[in-house]
């Protein structure tokens, strides 16, 4: 065991090649997923949080409920989609990193989604009336209220890139997990565990416990900077 652990530091240290290519591909998929969440959720969320239509609360519980959306069902329903029965099976991007991009922004976007509609329906309900004396319809309160909520919009995003970059079950389900081409952390590190190679397997473990840090760290930051500008 503390063979593992000294090769795995001995490859972050020397910067492995195929350890780098894994790290980069599931940060550009995992990223790109949360962009992509990010630019249709908080519109969508804040449109939720202020708009009245019937059924609304029945759209809001179900938002929720795919917040505990199982990854495996996440990436059954996108391979279902796009193979070749399916109906994008066309489009050829089974197996793929766009693949992976997809099933990930469907695990993402609830969380963003959920927590937006939180955040905007709480503001509007402090600030309804300050910003209707200065003329401001709901719509046109949108960005104002998405940007006093940055903070707390910010910590929603940064646990949605949590859960993806975490997830083992949705990529290996459209991605395949190919060598070079669709293997991520959470995949190799399950694949090179069953193979008893242990120093891959605990390199990745010890970068991807960095991110989840690292992303904790951020949202606290955030969390004091803004308690600090408030007090």
């Amino acid at each position: 065991m503390d063979g593992a652990f000294t090769a795995a530091f001995g490859l972050i240290a020397s910067g492995d090649a195929a350890l780098m290519q894994i790290i980069g591909l599931s940060l550009r998929v995992t990223l790109t997923a949360v962009a992509i969440a990010s630019l249709i959720g908080l519109p969508l969320g804040a449109g939720l949080a202020l708009a009245r239509f019937p059924g609304r609360g029945a759209v809001i519980v179900l938002f929720n409920a795919l917040m505990g959306l199982p990854p495996v069902v996440a990436g059954l329903l996108v391979y279902l989609m796009l193979s070749r029965s399916g109906p994008l099976g066309g489009l050829a991007l089974l197996f793929t990193p766009t693949a992976m991009i997809v099933a990930q922004t469907i695990l993402i976007l609830p969380i963003v989604v959920s927590l937006t509609r939180s955040v905007v329906e709480d503001l509007w309900a402090e600030y309804r009336d300050q910003l209707r004396s200065l003329g401001a319809s709901r719509l046109r309160a949108v960005p104002t209220l998405l940007w006093d909520g940055r903070v707390s919009l910010l910590t929603g995003i940064l646990a949605g890139f949590g859960r993806a970059s975490a997830e083992v079950g949705a990529v290996l389900i459209v991605g395949g997990n190919i060598a070079g081409h669709t293997r991520t952390m959470t995949t190799a590190i399950t694949l090179e565990t069953a193979r008893g190679s242990l120093s891959l397997a605990v390199a990745l473990g010890i970068i991807l416990m960095g991110l989840t840090l690292a992303l904790n760290a951020v949202a606290w930051g955030a969390g004091q900077w803004a308690r600090g500008r408030l007090g």
